[in-house]
């Protein structure tokens, strides 16, 4: 692909996560299968493992073990995943986004939730490396979860075509999820593409927003499908002009 392409398929996943790493590695591999034929994939938070602190050493080795595999399987798709991994002696959940066989970005969650006792099991990442990174002629950004909430990081990534979100957001603040990341894509003028965990307790909501607001969004499905059109990026920026 050489520059920027008009529009690109993407989904996002909706999924709960079971006990057995192995049956959502597994499910993981079948829904790559399924949806072969979109650009972008965008998998929920820790959807591997969960948040499992009690096995935070065999969480780790098994993620580092799929995304050995992640990395053979995956060519010209775009997929993003977030895994919990071993960093020296501390843990993170660190997303890595992989395409054509090489994680091609890798971003530790810095805005660690401390009602879900992130910050007493893992380390943060650092602030700076929340950047734009470039696949073949788009600019990405990525934020992980909780880190929607942040203006701050709302201004390190200005101006890129698409915000990509794994997130394992309770139900209780589903409302916040879906404001946040609609007015993220109306700031930004961008696409946001949330993938959050449909665990009993999360908010589901994963969602294809568009620069105009427009939601793709069904919390019944295992998977959102909808298309990133680059001449809408490119019509909204032209006429709702934010110097």
């Amino acid at each position: 692909m050489t520059g920027k392409p008009k529009k690109m398929e993407a989904v996002v996943l909706q999924l709960p996560s079971a006990k057995r790493y192995q049956e959502n590695f597994d499910k993981l591999l079948e829904q790559i299968k399924i949806h072969k034929d979109k650009h972008i994939i965008v998998v929920p938070e820790v959807y591997l493992t969960a948040y499992d602190y009690a096995h935070l050493t065999t969480a780790a080795k098994f993620s580092a073990k799929a995304l050995k595999i992640l990395k053979q399987e995956i060519d010209e798709q775009i997929v993003a995943i977030t895994l919990i991994l071993e960093d020296g002696d501390e843990f993170v959940n660190q997303a890595v986004v992989i395409h054509k066989h090489k994680v091609v970005h890798r971003q530790d969650k810095v805005k660690l939730f401390k009602l879900g006792d992130e910050d007493i099991y893992l380390r943060a990442g650092k602030k700076r490396k929340i950047k734009p990174f470039e696949i073949e002629g788009v600019s990405y950004a990525l934020l992980i979860c909780f880190e929607l909430r942040f203006k701050d990081l709302w201004k390190q990534i200005e101006g890129v075509d698409i915000v990509l979100v794994p997130a394992r957001w309770g139900l209780p603040r589903k409302r916040h999820l879906e404001i946040l990341s609609s007015a993220l894509a109306v700031m930004n003028q961008c696409y946001v593409l949330v993938a959050n965990s449909s665990d009993s307790d999360m908010a589901s909501s994963s969602a294809i927003i568009s620069p105009n607001g427009d939601i793709v969004m069904d919390d019944e499905k295992e998977a959102i499908e909808g298309t990133v059109d680059f001449r809408e990026i490119k019509k909204i920026r032209r006429y709702i002009v934010m110097d």
